[in-house]
């Protein structure tokens, strides 16, 4: 009855995949696959993609693979759902006034900076929201090759908040975003935005300015978060201090942008409140590593810094929240991901949860997660292949080989 059943099983495979106009099309063979930040690893597994979905995973014993089938030999290589960057910037030199740019330079500019290191999903969490709606439709119409692109478009700031930071790049290139200067400006430009293709809202709680660190009102940010949120839409807050924190937690913000290794470590009562609104984070913890050395600080202020930052992330973990994967790219010029799974595993987070942070947890908290996230029959064909098996070093996950999105490759490595 066993030996009946695996037939049928192994059979039944093989007859849909060999019925008219149902061949696989693509077939990852011989990978140590990882279909989910839970389940056991399977050996020697097989995926096959059937146009933009998976039609099989499992032991490749199991499967017999038609003659028609583009086949990826993954001997030696791992497999895991695609990526998801939670926090980037279409903000790039090389991506601004998309409509007069050529397909082959913005391909390449978004293979540079996400879809190289396995992101098959991106949430952009403050651009021109006209710009970056032009580059997903011309990803969309097959036209450009680039991932799929979440945006919340241009960011809410109060009077004077504008960033100084990015004062001189939105002068150089044109960009204007105004201040929100009262509660029916903020909503209404909220709304403005959504209908415009805006997938959500990012408030500044917190703005560096010359001499200080301006913080939005209360009375301000909690009719803009609640603005979004009656479309359904999620709120996103950049904060530079734990002040910034306590106006996201009071206004209801569901993404904290960024830890804050300026101000005190987070008690776990501290993260405990964060995790009790259901507030995810997504630590950029390179970031700060970035700004020391432009600020010519002293490798042991970095380290210093570096080290409350990862602090923050430990508590934050140890509280039971949701770690959403994120690196700031876009606004940092540096794109190589490997330093920022090294400060998570550093910051006590071991594969299983890193793995979660750029899988499930975006797709759980961004309303995806029927057909995305997990490596599964008839979900999205969202794959990462990697070189190298992050279950024994995290930096692994940065060792791409490829990269295939809705069932086509859309990176390929040495």
């Amino acid at each position: 009855m066993r030996l009946r059943l695996a037939l049928l099983i192994t059979f039944g495979v093989v007859t849909c995949a060999d019925a008219p106009g149902r061949t696989p099309d693509l077939a990852l063979v011989g990978a140590r696959i990882y279909s989910s930040p839970t389940a056991p690893p399977i050996n020697n597994g097989t995926i096959l993609l059937q146009g933009t979905l998976i039609a099989y995973v499992g032991p490749s014993s199991k499967v017999k693979i038609p003659k028609d089938t583009k086949i990826i030999d993954c001997r030696g290589l791992i497999v895991t759902a695609g990526f998801w960057n939670s926090h980037v910037h279409i903000l790039l030199p090389g991506l601004l006034h998309a409509e007069q740019l050529p397909s082959a330079q913005i391909t390449s500019q978004l293979e540079a900076m996400l879809t190289r290191w396995g992101f098959t999903t991106v949430f952009d969490i403050a651009s021109v929201l006209q710009n970056t709606v032009v580059i997903r439709k011309r990803i969309e119409s097959g036209e450009v090759v680039g991932p799929k692109i979440l945006t919340v478009g241009e960011p809410f700031w109060g009077k004077g908040g504008t960033p100084i930071y990015v004062r001189g790049f939105f002068e150089a290139n044109h960009i204007s975003i105004p201040d929100v200067e009262s509660i029916e400006q903020g909503t209404k430009r909220v709304d403005e935005q959504i209908g415009a293709g805006a997938d959500g809202i990012k408030i500044f709680a917190n703005s560096i300015e010359q001499d200080a660190v301006l913080t939005m009102p209360l009375n301000l940010a909690q009719p803009i978060v609640a603005e979004a949120h009656r479309s359904g839409k999620p709120v996103f807050a950049h904060v530079s201090n734990n002040q910034g924190i306590e106006v996201a937690l009071d206004s209801g913000v569901d993404i904290l942008a960024h830890t804050t290794p300026s101000d005190e470590a987070w008690s776990l009562a501290f993260a405990r409140r964060m995790v009790a609104a259901r507030m995810a984070l997504t630590p950029t913890l390179t970031l700060w590593e970035v700004v020391g050395r432009e600020e010519q600080a002293t490798p042991n202020a970095i380290e210093q810094g570096m080290r409350k930052a990862a602090g923050q992330l430990n508590v934050f973990q140890q509280a039971g929240g949701d770690v959403l994967f994120g690196t700031d790219v876009g606004y940092l010029s540096e794109f190589d991901t490997s330093e920022e799974f090294r400060w998570m595993s550093r910051a006590g987070m071991n594969f299983q949860q890193i793995l979660a942070a750029l899988t499930t947890n975006p797709a759980e908290r961004f309303g995806y997660s029927k057909h995305c996230g997990r490596i599964m029959k008839g979900m999205d064909g969202d794959l990462v292949v990697l070189s190298a098996d992050p279950g024994r070093d995290a930096t692994a996950f940065s060792k791409v080989r490829y990269t295939i999105r809705s069932g086509r490759v859309i990176y390929s490595g040495n």
